[in-house]
Parts: structure tokens; sequence; C-alpha cells
């Protein structure tokens, strides 16, 4: 049994014998993550649906903490998705999703193919309710008129009193179906002993109509002498018009998610072993197998083509909004597009380990990450509603000595006008939009408060190799010992450098692989030291078959242990020892990024700081320094020692973000505010990131910096409309001011407010355009 083939109902809970089906271990990886150090924890990505507001996330987050197995659990109202940690062996996934059903919502797997057609069933029944309550107002409106500008006597009790009654089956719908999911919220908080965004709207609105119906029924009853048919389905087409448009903006950007999860084909091509193709689930490859993708289809995991020339799009994986060629040779990855021909590719990494699911576990993390102001507006929305409530029974009985019906009529107006949906929206909304800009420019954001740190920071720390200079090196020159040769010294540094992630490791290995002598020497028992070097135990092939071979060291001066046998140089360089001593020496050359220069004078004329910080020597970090125009640089440091250096710069009080490629830098990326980690930096570093550099290029620290401080500035605007906004209407409310329409439209037009202002960081372009022209 696939995820995919729950059933669909729009919001019905799952039956428990459903549910049970996604016990079984072989169901987990489609919607889950194992721990690589703790087997037995897992973390699955969930869609809550029924969700309204902040209070409903603390709900579902309580009632899955509540569950015995369950670690944690972080849920975001924004995105309507959840993030729970789980043991296998003290609990299934049924039983927390029963929890959350028992809660009055229900989950999903984040990759449920129904997730999209339920969201499109959801948006035409929101259309429904709003066309319903758009068209019974408008009728009601035009039997209301005639009481508002008739002169005394121009009435007659009887044609009064008819057209109320016409009000009140007019209202009967807007009652009945276009409030229902309002009510269904408010009961299931009845209910559940709780409360939320919806239970004082549905006591408006239940109010409103109470108190129109009695002195419809009783014209000269305590309540007879007004009605408020007109208010009521006014203040719900309002509401509702809000609810609709905030719908549409949170779909798009789950949308886009989606999109992303479920790009990836449902099967692939096969070769098998008598040479024909055969399609088998996308489950099922395994690495080593060969593939072929038709044009128009998505490459179903990591590879290199084998046969066959294409154009590839990467746009979603990358930011890379051209196409790009692949030939034989080339890697592509799982998630693009093959747009042109057809090709033959070798699989060479599955599931987990494509580069397509680290992008997706990011994306999913930042959907269910709450920044600070969130997680403040959270512990405010339920104290906030229930002031509410006592606001509203307040006022109500102070305005009841005068008038009964004015009264009601003032505490639906507090009830409503008070209802802090603008407040839980101002910060998520913000930092969401961002989050997508950037995603769509090719940069990652794993931590949503990172953004908020990030508008803040002063000073930024760059690493050197592979960060400020281009990743691939060339070979200048080789110095060997007295009786090694120069080819004998690159194969032996290549076998031990292909167990390193480093620069100048693939730098060695591509340079062997040229002059043909990577073959010749395997190495094992191979360990990388970070910062230092790698070292192994190296074997010449086909000479040493019982395996015994030598120790070799291959990195820095200091780990090889050497003095400085080769003539200095401004460039990088790499030795390799023996037990012997100092076997050879490596000249590499590293060249600028086309955009460092550009990208530093950026950030310095926004008044940040930047400094450099390098493992290698003084003399080729000071080059670099020079020509980047950066004042602050330090070489030859070990990790403990950038770690020393940031924490020092943070004990002067400056706010710190790193950006970092390769092993060595994971203690600094952690101890920063902020850091920044390349996409094909090795899985220790990126786990250590706050940012994820997809795209490859320095420009996108540069556009998250001024969209972090836009995001900022949008957050603060939208919180100061929030609180002003209710800071003008309630005692606007309390003084009986502010009619009940007044309110609904004043609540709805607050919070759209507040979604299409965050809309605007979407839709940012000026960052990249600057800071091209500036390279330019």
């Amino acid at each position: 049994m696939n995820v995919a083939t729950l059933p669909s109902p729009a919001f019905a809970p799952h039956a428990p014998a459903v549910l049970a089906l996604l016990d079984d271990p072989q169901e987990w990886s489609a919607f889950s993550r194992a721990n690589a150090q703790m087997p037995d924890q897992w973390e699955s990505s969930v869609v809550i649906e029924g969700m309204h507001c902040a209070a409903c996330s603390l709900t579902v987050e309580d009632a899955l903490r509540q569950v015995p197995g369950v670690l944690s659990a972080h849920v975001s109202a924004a995105s309507q998705r959840a993030r729970v940690v789980w043991l296998a062996s003290a609990v299934q996934p049924s039983r927390w999703m029963q929890a959350v059903q028992r809660a009055g919502y229900r989950a999903v797997p984040a990759n449920d193919v129904f997730a999209s057609e339920r969201r499109r069933v959801a948006a035409r029944q929101a259309l429904w309710r709003w066309l319903v309550a758009g068209l019974c107002m408008m009728q009601v409106m035009m039997y209301a008129w005639p009481a508002y500008i008739a002169q005394p006597g121009d009435l007659t009790a009887e044609m009064e009193q008819l057209l109320r009654w016409a009000s009140w089956v007019l209202t009967l719908p807007v009652i009945l179906f276009s409030c229902g999911p309002f009510f269904k919220s408010a009961l299931q908080d009845i209910v559940h002993v709780r409360i939320s965004m919806d239970l004082p709207v549905a006591l408006g609105m239940a109010i409103t109509f109470a108190v129109s119906t009695a002195g419809t029924f009783d014209p000269q009853g305590l309540f007879g002498r007004e009605v408020y048919f007109d208010s009521l389905t006014m203040f719900v087409f309002f509401l509702l018009t809000g609810r609709w448009l905030e719908l549409r903006l949170r779909d798009r950007t789950a949308g886009a998610l989606e999109a992303l999860m479920n790009r990836l084909p449902d099967s692939v091509e096969r070769q098998m072993a008598d040479g024909s193709f055969v399609p088998v689930a996308v489950r099922r490859l395994q690495v080593g197998d060969l593939i072929r993708v038709q044009a128009g289809q998505a490459f179903a995991a990591d590879g290199v083509v084998e046969q066959g020339h294409t154009l590839v799009d990467e746009a979603l994986l990358s930011g890379e909004s051209r196409a790009l060629p692949r030939g034989v040779g080339a890697r592509v990855v799982a998630g693009s597009h093959n747009l042109h021909a057809t090709v033959l590719v070798r699989v060479q990494q599955v599931g987990e380990g494509t580069r397509f699911a680290q992008i997706v576990a990011l994306m999913d993390s930042a959907s269910t990450t709450k920044p600070q102001g969130a997680l403040l507006a959270d512990r405010l929305a339920k104290p906030f509603l229930l002031s509410v409530l006592v606001a509203a029974v307040l006022a109500c009985a102070w305005w009841w000595v005068r008038d009964p019906g004015h009264a009601l009529m003032v505490a639906v107006a507090v009830l409503v006008v008070t209802c802090p949906c603008a407040l839980s929206l101002a910060t998520p909304a913000a930092m969401l939009a961002a989050a997508g800009r950037l995603a769509r420019a090719g940069l990652m954001v794993r931590r949503l408060p990172a953004l908020e740190a990030l508008a803040t920071v002063d000073t930024v720390v760059f690493d050197k190799t592979g960060t400020l200079t281009r990743e691939a090196m060339g070979l200048h020159a080789v110095h060997t010992r007295a009786g090694v040769s120069r080819d004998d010294a690159l194969a032996m540094a290549s076998a031990v450098a292909q167990h390193s992630l480093h620069p100048a490791s693939r730098a060695l290995v591509a340079a062997a692989r040229q002059a043909q002598e990577a073959h010749r020497w395997t190495c094992a028992a191979a360990e990388e030291f970070a910062g230092q070097g790698v070292q192994g135990v190296v074997v010449c092939t086909g000479i040493n078959p019982a395996g015994q071979g030598s120790l070799l060291r291959l990195g820095a001066a200091v780990f090889c242990q050497v003095s400085n046998p080769a003539p200095d140089q401004t460039g990088l360089q790499v030795h390799l020892s023996d037990t012997q001593g100092w076997l050879a020496t490596f000249d590499l050359d590293e060249d600028l990024r086309t955009e460092a220069v550009a990208v530093v004078q950026a950030l310095q004329t926004q008044g940040i700081a930047v400094h450099l910080l390098s493992g290698d020597r003084m003399a080729s970090v000071a080059q670099v320094a020079s020509r980047l125009g950066i004042a602050q640089a330090q070489g030859g440091c070990s990790p403990a020692e950038k770690l020393a250096y940031l924490q020092q710069l943070q004990r002067a009080g400056h706010t710190v973000a790193m950006v970092g490629d390769g092993l060595n830098d994971g203690p600094v990326l952690a101890g920063a505010h902020v850091s920044f980690a390349f996409g094909n930096a090795v899985p220790l570093a990126q786990a250590r990131s706050d940012f994820v550099l997809l795209g490859g290029s320095l420009q996108q620290v540069v556009l998250a910096v001024q969209l972090a401080r836009k995001a900022m500035q949008v957050v603060r605007q939208n919180l100061w409309w929030a609180l002003l906004y209710n800071a003008a209407c309630v005692p606007l409310a309390v003084l009986g001011w502010l009619p009940a329409w007044l309110a609904g439209l004043g609540m709805a037009s607050s919070s759209l407010l507040v979604v299409l202002n965050a809309l605007r960081l979407s839709r940012d372009t000026t960052t990249l355009t600057s800071v091209a022209q500036q390279g330019a």
C-alpha cells in the first residue's frame, strides 16, 4: 500500500483501519526520515487540515506532545504543516495521527497526492460560501434599505414585518451554509474546552442572528425594536472575502512546495539483463541501475549520463533559469527536467541520498519552523482571545441597562473587531514570503528564525577556499623528494585525496586523472582530520598483493610534520609525507569567484564589516584579501581558532554571519548567529547551517541580507498596523459606535492587508539586479 492510495474526502477523518496502514515500516520513508545517529528516531512531515489560526497550531502541538513516544512537534499555522519527531519503538504513526483527529483536525502525509485535490475542493467550497453570502447580502440590503430611508408613516407595521421575514429567510442560507466552518470550529472548541479565533466570531454570528430572529418573531418583545440581518450578512460576506483571499495566497505557497516534493515521476524505465527497458517504481531503483529518461520527463535519481545529449531544467533546484547542456559524463540530479532528447543515465544516488531529497528536507524544515515573533504571537493568542470574551461580556453588561438589543450588538462588535488574526499572521506571512523568494533564487532557508537574526547582522566572515575562490583549482607545480617521480607522487596523493571533499583534494584527483595516474595506487583506512588533512594506507596496485603499504599524510605542513621543503609562493600548497618525512609538495592555483569583489563591496556599502578566515597560509590569504578589499584577514587557522575568532567578535557585541564550505567549517558554522553553506558542501556543514546556497553564487548572500532586512520592515509594519487597528477600533466598539458589519469589514481588511503586505517580499527583484550591476 502506498501513501498515495489514502482516500481523499475533503476533511472527513480517516478511519483507524486506514491510518493503521501507515504503521508498515516500508511506508514510513514516503513521509518520514530516520535519524542517522538514532535509527529508532523518525521525523515525519505532515499537513494539518482544518486549522485557521495560531491557537489551532498550539492545540495540535499540545495533542501531539501528549502522545507517549512523540519527542517533539512543531506546527506552523501559516503553512499548515507539522514536523513530528517520534520513536518507532514507542509509538506508531497511526496513534499520533489519531490524536490530531481527536483534537478536531486531520493529519495527512506531506506528499499525499490527494492534498492538492483537497485544497481545490476546499477552495471551491469557500468560493461557493462566499458567493451565497454575497448574493444573500445584496438581497437583504434591498429589503433593509426602505427602513433606513422611510419617513415616519411611510411604512406600515405589516410591510415592515414582511421585510423582516424576507430578510430572515434570506439569512438562513448564510447561517446554515456560509457560516458552517465557523460554527463547526467553535463547536469543536466547546467540546474540547479550548478557544480559537473562530469561537468569538461564531458567537458574534449566533448572537446577531438570535437577536434578529427574536425581533422578527416577536416585534413587541425585548429585542423587537430593530433587526440586524443586513449587518450579519455584510459581516459574513466581508469575513469570507478575507478568508478566501488568504486561502488563495496560502495555497500558492503550499502548492509551490508540493510542486517540488511531487516533482519525481512515479516510475522510470530501467534496463534489464537482456537489454530491454521495463517500467519500475522509483523507490525500487538501486545504485548502478541504467535508466532511460525521455524528453519531458523528470530525472528520478542522481546519476551520470552514459548515452545521449540533452538540455536540462534545474530551476527549482538551483535557481538557474537557463536550460543547461548535459552530455556523456555529465551529472544530472533528481527532480530536474529533461527538455530535449532521450538519454541513458547510470544511477549514483537514490532516495534520501539524492540532492533533491536534501532540498525537500530543507524546504520542509523551513515551512514548520517558527520565528521568534510568531512564537510570541502564538503564546499571546489564547490569553488575548480570553480577554476578548471578557471584554465583550463587560461591554454588554455596561449597555444592558440602557438597551438590551444594542448591548448585544456592542458585544458582537467587540468579539469581531478584536479577533487577533492580523497579529498572528504578521510575522509568519512575511517570513514565508521571504523564504519563498530566496528559494526561487537558489537559496534554501533551513530555519525561519535565521531571517530575523540575519536582519541585524553587522559582520560577515568568509572562508576562503571554495567560498571566495573557485572550487576548481589547477595544479601549478610538483616538488618531490629525491628518488620519487612526479607521476608517482601525484598518483599517491590522488589515492589519499579521493577520501576528502576539500577543493584542493578534488584538484589533485582531477590532475591525476588527466595524467592517467589515478588508478595506480589505492588507499585504505583513510581518515580525515578537520581543517588539517587526510591520512591513509596507500598500496601500489598489482605490486603488493598482500596489502601492506605506506601510511601517507596529505594536507597542511603542520599536519604532515614537515617544514617548508619547497619554494614558497602566494598560492595554495598541499604537502604529502610518509613515515620517513616529506615526500612531495603540490602548488595549486586558485581563482576568485567572478562575483566575489561585487559581493564584498555590496556588503560593505550596507555597513557590514567583512572578515576573511582560512586554514591556508597567511601569504595566500593576504593576497586574496587585498584583491577583494578586505582589511580583516587571518590565515593558518584551525577549526578551534576560527571558532575562537568568531566568539571574540560576538563578545565585542557584533552579530556575525559565517559563509563557509567544507568539513573544517562545521564548528564555526554552528557557532555563528547566522550561517551559510554551499549546496555541494559536506553534510556536516549543511546540517549546521541556516541557509544553503544551491546556485553556488555569493550574490545570494547579499540577496538574503537585503531581503531579511526588508522582511523585518514588513513584520514591523504588520505588527504596528495590527496594534493600531485594535487600539483604534476597540474603544469605538465598546462605545457602540462601530456596527457589526463594519467590525467584520475591519477584521477581514486588517488580515488581508497583512498578507498582501507580506506578499510584496515574494516579488522582490531589486537585489540581484543591483549586485549584478556592481559586478559588471
